[in-house]
């Protein structure tokens, strides 16, 4: 037998010989410079917040002036049922009628707005500029012009509502068109339809899921909006509110704002449940109001999903076929004949019996705010004389660096109100993502928590801290901190849920903590999300900040109501010009941020 030869010792290069040699990632000067804007506004908040000089010891030494406060309040108070149950009413006709307007308006400017849709770059940027615009006029100031053109009432709501609305609906409604399948669009092109042809067969039916979403999710921020509209002479409960408070029966105030949070959380469940019912996956990403549908529900909903995905990929595009065995028709579809006459299917009259439900809630809705229709027959012979006390802008008696220095309070009110939301928003959202929660009962508590939170409309949270803090800046500050945890703890939720699952169960194999795979998967490939929701959040505390100062909250919202109750209109387009340009700068930035970190 001949011995075998040995083999010779396996060379192993050594660890840092081979990381020397790894391929390094190349970061490119726009890179470094959009991470040091990026840096650059992180101190710039922080500074801000401690300009701001939050003490929580002063806070607590306050809070005798909530005591007294309290006892000047008494019982809770609230008006007839009647008159009650008919202002509901008129609050929730006012909004709907608002959202639903804000919803057709936006289609078009969508359509123009999206990439793969517009006639032109003239037109995308045209578009784009529009629903800038309306963000940037806060719903107060479009209250204001509207209540000088028609009589106060439920009309100038309505109105500044769905112009208002335009900038948040148009956009995503634009971004949803941008990320479409092509291929039915182009089918349709090549057999000749024309472009409402394309629009109605080929684009509508893959963006009407998130489209209805969309729609229900700003009817629950006109919602809590509607409370400050109030203020400027708009019909419903906000209105009541304010002429109890401004009439010192403070218990009444209270009574009709405990109402309004009653309402704003109820909505939010009725939307959730609606998203869950009427658009299955779609709708939904399974939060606790999932569960009150009952595991049939779920199971339904899981198994659409997995039929879903299996059809269409995760990223919604079409995945391969399996065989080459032709496509199974059912048997209704097997002629153009029998085609046209669809069996009734469960999931058939489901859809259409909640069809006709929202249609019946549109029509109660306009139905109760009792619009006089006549009015836009002679509305445009007032309009060139009311938009003329408008221009040119002006500070009047003010003077200019005081309203600079205004406007430099509500950005600074804005930053820091982000900062203090971001590390809380990403904690809870965080525990309320499926995929990061321990337990489920830790999921639902979380997003029982976000509901609570985006429950309580920023005005009233901001009314009760001036009573503890006093008026200024702090105040603002901890109310739109407060409300910007409800919205961004919920976005950040739904990012995270969305990530891909393949490295989180990569570094589960490896046995990495859970700790380990959150930060080292999971928050990685959330970054760009959640980068694009802190931007969101600041683009919506600046004007929020605007509208706090209405009731001393500090920054220029003070000037503002000021200026238009003093019928200094002027003055009002200065302030407005002056939130344009802020909002204008951020979103500038926010799409560079997200260009750069793709």
């Amino acid at each position: 037998m001949t011995a075998t030869a040995p083999h010779p010792p396996l060379l192993v290069p050594p660890a840092a010989s081979v990381a020397s040699r790894a391929p390094r990632r190349h970061v490119s000067p726009e890179r470094i410079a959009a991470s040091l804007t990026l840096v650059a506004l992180l101190v710039t908040a922080i500074v801000a917040l401690q300009g701001i000089d939050i003490s929580i010891p002063d806070m607590i030494a306050s809070w005798g002036n909530a005591e007294h406060f309290f006892a000047r309040v008494g019982h809770l108070r609230f008006p007839p049922p009647a008159e009650l149950a008919g202002l509901i009413a008129l609050t929730l006709g006012i909004v709907i009628t608002g959202t639903i307007l804000a919803a057709v308006l936006s289609v078009p400017i969508a359509y123009l707005a999206a990439a793969n849709t517009t006639p032109g770059n003239g037109w995308r940027a045209a578009a784009r500029f529009v629903g800038v615009l309306a963000r940037a006029i806060p719903d107060v100031v479009f209250a204001i012009v509207f209540a000088l053109m028609f009589s106060l009432g439920a009309l100038p709501g309505i109105l500044a509502i769905g112009l208002h609305s335009i900038g948040m609906i148009s956009k995503l409604f634009a971004d949803a068109i941008e990320q479409i399948d092509e291929g039915p669009r182009r089918a349709i092109r090549a057999a000749g339809g024309g472009r409402m042809q394309e629009f109605c067969s080929g684009i509508l039916p893959q963006v009407l899921p998130s489209w209805i979403a969309t729609v229900l999710h700003r009817n629950d921020i006109n919602l809590r909006g509607s409370v400050v509209l109030g203020y400027v002479g708009v019909a419903g409960l906000g209105m009541q509110m304010s002429y109890a408070f401004k009439s010192l029966q403070y218990g009444l105030g209270l009574g009709i704002a405990l109402v309004i949070f009653i309402l704003c959380v109820v909505m939010e469940i009725i939307s959730s449940l609606v998203r869950a019912a009427m658009l299955g996956s779609a709708g939904d990403r399974g939060s606790l109001f999932d569960r009150m549908l009952g595991p049939r529900a779920r199971r339904l909903r899981g198994s659409r999903q997995r039929s879903v995905e299996k059809a269409w990929g995760r990223r919604g595009r079409r995945a391969a076929p399996v065989s080459n065995a032709p496509a199974v028709r059912p048997a209704w579809a097997a002629t153009p004949q029998t085609a046209l006459r669809r069996p009734w299917t469960s999931r058939r009259v489901r859809n259409v019996a909640w069809s006709w439900v929202a249609v019946a809630v549109i029509a109660a809705s306009v139905w109760v705010c009792q619009i006089t229709w006549s009015d836009f027959l002679t509305v445009w012979g007032k309009m060139p004389a009311v938009l003329a006390q408008f221009w040119p802008p002006s500070f009047g008696a003010y003077d200019t660096a005081i309203m600079v220095d205004a406007m430099r309070e509500t950005i600074a009110i804005a930053l820091a109100a982000t900062v203090l939301s971001l590390l809380p928003s990403l904690l809870v959202g965080s525990f309320a993502a499926r995929n990061v929660a321990p337990s489920g009962g830790i999921r639902g508590t979380a997003r029982v928590l976000l509901v609570g939170i985006r429950g309580i409309p920023e005005l009233i949270l901001a009314i009760v801290l001036i009573v503890i803090t006093g008026l200024g800046s702090q105040a603002g500050v901890l109310a739109l901190a407060f409300g910007g945890i409800g919205l961004l703890g919920k976005l950040f939720a739904d990012s995270i849920e969305e990530v891909p699952r393949g490295p989180e169960r990569a570094l589960r194999a490896t046995g990495a903590t859970r700790a380990q795979v959150y930060s080292g998967a999971t928050v990685p490939q959330s970054t760009r999300a959640l980068l694009g929701h802190g931007f969101y959040l600041l683009d919506t505390n600046i004007r929020a900040a605007t509208i706090l100062g209405i009731v001393g909250g500090g920054g220029v919202g003070y000037y503002l109501l000021n200026a238009a109750q003093g019928s200094h209109y002027q003055t009002v387009t200065a302030i407005v010009l002056m939130t344009l340009v802020a909002v204008l700068v951020v979103e500038g930035i926010a799409m560079w941020m997200r260009k750069v970190f793709r």
